[in-house]
């Protein structure tokens, strides 16, 4: 018989693995899950030991050309239903559809099936039919369409496989059963396992105790069907053979047997009281209290004592898209998961399943692989690390600082050597200056060289943001190459920076979709502070940090403005002219940006500087579409529009020719003393006479270029506008004429 084992998204090659352990024959990895061929005693094997799958079903029919629903009604009913069900008994249909030219709604694909059911049944059994239900039906048929292709079946599990039934209660985020044992089966930990090695674990984050007790599953071999073996669909079929269920059964205690005996010690901790007590309750619903412990821990602030001896392996699933009850931030959280593994957990080998793979880029820890899993709909990112020990951090400290010494100890080019000179002689004139403004991120070379044409911004003091402008056609690509090799080894020499903390890209004109593409999907970001707030950066991944910081002192003077104003920021980019806004004490704060990415890191930079709630709010759309549809007033506006865009969401913009437009929809939604912001980086640009004839148009571009851009005064150009105010002028005779007195009659 065929059967098919239903899988989520990149997990069917194990889902195939355990078919294979079961005894199956002909493993077919297919769409959403695995087919396989297999007799009863391995059906029922695979029921009672799958850890993965959620539904096992076998195949009845299959049509490869179905063209319209008549077509499936008729095709239905050749299929001899009577051989699995009869009137005495109870039946249900669910539906699965994939690009089906002809099924609007699965609905109606149940809908038909039943009829089918019905009808066939009511032929061969004297009008008498079956009943439907949907509760506990006492058989399930299940249809699959896809294109002009249906495949029938009848299910032979039952539906919920990944609930084991230990489960009693919950801390909210729940992490089902059979992704817990993904996770594990991934994990360097199951290697050993099946090694024979001591089950040795630990679960930081344990929750309710998914993990663990998957853990201490796999540890005695105990299949997850012995612990409630009278769930099955199969139990009620006809088809059903108790003595080689009896069979199976033994087997399956014989080997929980024999798995109760290994050397298995798992930890579960969890800072919640709440959490630890759902964690025994589950384990003892399991059986398995001998092998499991719990307690409740905070793991950002354990020491070296609390860590357990004997164990070097962690698999947990820490909270994402939450605020900490403590009041931190999530990113807080990660950071401190990176210091504390790599502090107190040397030579451990660590994974971290995560629902929002940027998080992990604040665990200061390089994966050596990846996985992607799924949790229903929604990916997550399983990350798997080695916690160096101080040995191995300290051999790889010397051969790095080797090949630096290596290096530096090679004379320079005469070109390297030019550019050396001119960065060195930057520095000295900009860094006091930021330093006595407190600004830790700044710009230190913009093609001061033509040789040399690239912009250097330098984060922090520890990265440093490398941008060539790319060359005329003219010049060799060799020659290209070989000048920007010398100015990465004057840039690190002149500053001092570890080389892998330079981060180079090659800047072109940008034109529609192109200024949005992703270069890569490193997905690290890092932390730089700015007037004493934190932001996201990423160098790797867009062409452009998450920052721009020419508008430092814009940002700066939002913030001053914006006490008990209502702050709109158009085309908001990732949301630091909102943390300016909202930290200077704004009302409320909107954002609007066409782009997902940037409001969720928008979001995020919020939300690390504390301010996120009911006034702060973020809208994915076109800003132009945007502000013609809504009608709310504002009392400052920063509008940052791209200088060119072709969006998918509007027609062409252009800047220079469409300001006129943009500045008047926003004028709009500006109250009557209120002021516009508006700012671009079209290099040639000029404000229209239009505009600066119906609002008072102020240019404040000397303003807002700090010290670090001086060299470029047109690296933007910025603006007030506001409401010009009116005037009431009187005539000259209508003063000389004396007012006249109001005398109030008598009612």
């Amino acid at each position: 018989m065929i059967y098919f084992a239903a899988a989520a998204a990149n997990q069917n090659d194990m889902v195939a693995q355990e078919a294979k352990d079961a005894g199956a024959t002909e493993v077919h990895l297919v769409n959403a899950g695995v087919e396989f061929e297999a007799d009863l005693v391995t059906a029922y094997r695979f029921c009672l030991q799958t850890r993965i799958s959620t539904r096992l079903m076998l195949g009845i029919a299959q049509d490869d050309e179905l063209f319209g629903p008549d077509e499936f009604y008729e095709s239905s009913m050749q299929i001899p239903w009577e051989t699995w069900l009869d009137p005495t008994k109870t039946f249900t249909v669910t539906v699965t559809a994939m690009n089906c030219p002809w099924l609007k709604k699965t609905t109606f694909g149940a809908i038909r099936l039943k009829d089918a059911i019905v009808d066939r049944l009511k032929e061969r059994y004297e009008g008498e039919r079956p009943t439907v239900e949907f509760d506990n039906p006492d058989v399930t048929f299940h249809v699959h369409f896809e294109h002009d292709a249906v495949t029938w079946y009848l299910d032979f599990s039952g539906k919920s496989l990944h609930k084991r039934g230990y489960r009693e209660g919950d801390t909210g985020a729940v992490l089902k059963e059979n992704l817990a044992s993904a996770v594990l089966v991934r994990s360097d930990w199951y290697k050993t396992v099946l090694d024979g090695a001591p089950a040795l674990l630990l679960d930081p984050f344990c929750g309710s105790g998914t993990i663990p007790i998957e853990a201490a599953l796999m540890a005695t071999d105990t299949a997850p069907g012995l612990l409630d073996n009278n769930r099955f669909a199969f139990l009620k079929l006809d088809m059903h053979d108790p003595d080689i269920w009896e069979e199976v059964l033994d087997e399956a205690y014989e080997r929980q047997k024999i798995g109760m005996q290994r050397n298995i010690r798992i930890i579960g901790w969890d800072n919640d009281p709440e959490a630890i007590r759902l964690c025994r309750l589950h384990a003892k619903h399991a059986g398995l209290e001998s092998v499991l412990s719990f307690e409740v821990k905070d793991f950002t602030s354990i020491t070296e004592e609390d860590v357990p001896e004997g164990i070097n392996f962690a698999v947990t699933d820490p909270p994402y898209g939450v605020r900490m009850a403590s009041g931190d931030s999530i990113e807080a959280l990660y950071l401190s998961l990176g210091t504390q593994f790599n502090t107190l957990f040397p030579g451990w080998r660590v994974s971290i399943l995560c629902g929002d793979k940027e998080l992990l880029s604040y665990v200061d820890m390089k994966p050596d692989r990846t996985n992607s899993l799924y949790n229903g709909p929604l990916e997550a990112q399983l990350a798997h690390y080695l916690v160096f020990t101080r040995e191995q951090r300290q051999e790889m400290i010397d051969k790095a600082v080797q090949r630096k010494k290596d290096r530096l100890a090679q004379p320079l080019t005469p070109g390297a050597e030019m550019a050396f000179n001119r960065l060195k002689k930057n520095l000295s004139r900009i860094k006091p200056l930021m330093e006595a403004e407190g600004v830790t991120s700044y710009r230190i070379y913009d093609a001061d060289m033509p040789e040399y044409s690239a912009a250097i911004d330098w984060y922090e003091g520890k990265y440093l943001h490398l941008q060539e402008y790319a060359p005329p056609a003219t010049i060799d690509p060799d020659d290209a190459e070989r000048r920007l090799e010398e100015l990465i080894d004057a840039t690190e020499r002149a500053l001092g920076i570890e080389r892998e903390m330079i981060f180079v890209k090659q800047r072109r004109e940008q034109k529609g979709l192109s200024q949005y593409e992703k270069l890569s999907s490193a997905g690290k970001f890092f932390i730089i502070r700015e007037h004493g707030h934190m932001f996201m950066v990423n160098f790797t991944d867009y062409l452009d940090t998450g920052i721009f910081l020419d508008h430092r002192p814009v940002r700066k003077m939002i913030e001053d403005m914006a006490e008990g104003k209502r702050f709109l920021n158009l085309f908001s980019y990732t949301g630091t002219a909102t943390v300016h806004a909202a930290a200077g004490g704004a009302l409320s704060t909107v954002s609007v940006d066409a782009s997902s990415t940037y409001l969720d890191w928008a979001i995020k930079n919020m939300r690390m500087n504390g301010f996120e709630g009911m006034n702060h709010f973020f809208y994915k759309e076109d800003c132009i579409e945007w502000l013609r549809s809504t009608y709310d007033m504002y009392d400052l506006i920063f509008c940052d529009p791209p200088t060119f865009s072709n969006s998918k969401m509007r027609r062409e913009f252009d800047v220079d020719r469409d300001q006129t437009r943009l500045v008047h929809a926003t004028m709009k939604h500006l109250s009557q003393h209120g002021t516009l912001i508006f700012s671009t980086n079209f290099r040639k640009f000029s404000i229209d006479p239009e505009l600066e004839e119906e609002y008072d148009v102020e240019e404040i571009t000397p303003q807002t270029i700090g010290e670090d851009f001086i060299r470029d005064q047109k690296i933007h150009y910025c603006y007030l506008i506001r409401h010009r105010k009116a005037i009431v002028r009187m005539q000259p005779r209508e003063l000389e004429k004396p007012m006249k007195k109001v005398v109030k009659k008598k009612a």
